[in-house]
């Protein structure tokens, strides 16, 4: 990689780096909420899948079930997950969001889409444009790259 490239890569990292600690500064209910970072992760979890067993989510967080079954209970007493048996296979208990943990991710999401929307309102249509461009060519590689087994 020549060297323009890589200070290219290196400036615009650091921008990200400086985004970001911009908007912790902005107490979303990300940084308001009082969930672990493996709570976050298994609610994240579910959002993406709908459901998960026990397993899954041992699997996906790369943690034993034992760990897993602490952390669903937690969850469970906080309001934001249930546990229910499988219909189609009942020595499986799957866990699911409740309308309180749909509730959470969307105010997280929310809260990220809210404060990039108020950046870009002060951008010039242009510059929309470009950034347009390049975000959907970053999510065409980043797609393309998903889709690669060890990418």
């Amino acid at each position: 990689m020549n060297d323009e490239r890589e200070d290219l890569i290196r400036r615009i990292t650091e921008t990200q780096h400086d985004l970001g600690r911009l908007f912790a500064q902005q107490r979303s209910s990300l940084f308001t909420s009082n969930l672990t970072m493996r709570q976050l992760k298994v609610i994240m979890l579910l959002s993406a899948q709908g459901s998960a067993s026990g397993q899954e989510l041992a699997a996906g967080l790369g943690v034993g079930l034992g760990t897993v079954t602490g952390i669903v209970d937690r969850l469970i007493a906080q309001g934001f997950v249930s546990r229910h048996e499988d219909p189609h296979d009942r020595r499986v208990r799957r866990v699911e969001l409740t309308p309180a943990g749909t509730a959470v991710i969307a105010d997280i999401s929310n809260a990220g889409a809210d404060q990039w929307r108020r950046i870009m309102e002060h951008l010039d249509t242009e510059t929309l444009r470009n950034l347009d461009q390049v975000t959907r060519a970053i999510r065409d590689v980043a797609d393309k790259l998903g889709s690669k087994p060890g990418a």
